[in-house]
């Protein structure tokens, strides 16, 4: 998401990369006594994580169509979505919930505003989302959390939320840009706000934006084990990166060590691939597509 101010709109695994079905099939059947598949091929011990769309991706798709937008998004082959925004469903999500149903896909989580889990409001937040059946309630940014004199007290609503969300099977947590990583004394502001935190609280990365600020996404996983429950890959270009492309697969992160950071220690549910930039002059539907066909690449 754009690193300004916060935006008010808000089956299996196939076979291994270089390893044909053919060949892992043979292999897998000669295996010595004893032997797992898992401990042959080590990569199928991790399950894959499933892939969602953030919306925000295609907004003006969204903004003219929603549903059509969404049948666009389901024909590609996401999993599920992210929200940013209703659009003609603020007020029925049992509309949304029957429309989510008959393109099967799932609600991997939303970008809210935080005064929507204050007070009266998170009444209404929680009943809405568990009647789409969204788990994941994620704050897309607030000024209070790069304040030194309200950070801690941000922290602590937090907590409060995520406590009162976490019997309900749902939680909250908080999605950086590049601020979140200046100093305040000697900690950058998204260690202060994890450490703040309990472990309940999601720290969901957006993976590009933690490059640009001169951090490394994967460590930042592995950092804080099994809070990166749902996480933003989004292709982004370094400056000064010659011949990169704002596409899965053709931009500046290390993608891979991310993905593996998400398996072996992020507890990461859910992968929300975000479209932000436009190449070429191609449209944001057609940009996801050819990032969506990077990241299946990835995933082998």
């Amino acid at each position: 998401m754009k690193d300004t101010t916060v935006r008010d709109d808000l089956n299996g695994i196939g076979t291994l990369p270089g390893i044909s079905r053919r060949v892992f099939l043979l292999t897998a059947g000669a295996l010595p006594i004893g032997w797992t598949v898992a401990q042959a091929f080590p990569a199928l011990a991790a399950a894959r994580i499933p892939v969602a769309l953030q919306l925000y991706s295609v907004r003006e798709d969204c903004k003219q169509n929603f549903d059509g937008a969404l049948e666009q998004v389901a024909a590609m082959g996401f999993e599920g979505v992210e929200f940013a925004g209703y659009y003609g469903y603020t007020n029925n999500a049992a509309g949304l919930a029957a429309k989510l149903k008959s393109l099967t896909l799932k609600a991997a989580g939303t970008h809210v505003r935080m005064d929507m889990l204050r007070g009266d409001a998170l009444k209404a937040t929680i009943e809405f989302h568990q009647a789409i059946g969204c788990r994941f309630l994620v704050v897309p940014g607030d000024q209070a959390f790069t304040d030194p004199e309200k950070s801690k007290a941000l922290a602590d609503e937090m907590n409060k939320v995520a406590a009162a969300l976490k019997p309900l099977g749902m939680a909250t947590g908080y999605h950086n840009h590049v601020n979140e990583f200046k100093m305040d004394g000697g900690k950058t502001f998204w260690d202060l706000f994890a450490e703040r935190t309990t472990n309940d609280v999601i720290l969901q990365q957006d993976c590009g934006w933690t490059m640009v600020a001169g951090q490394d996404p994967a460590a930042y996983i592995r950092k804080y084990p099994g809070r990166t429950r749902t996480t933003h890959f989004k292709p982004t270009v370094r400056e000064g990166d010659t011949g990169k492309r704002a596409i899965f697969g053709q931009d500046s992160v290390d993608w891979r060590s991310v993905y593996e950071a998400c398996q072996s220690a992020g507890g990461t549910e859910w992968i929300v691939l975000e479209q932000e930039e436009y190449p070429d002059g191609a449209s944001p539907m057609d940009c996801t597509k050819q990032s969506f066909a990077g990241l299946k690449a990835l995933l082998g």
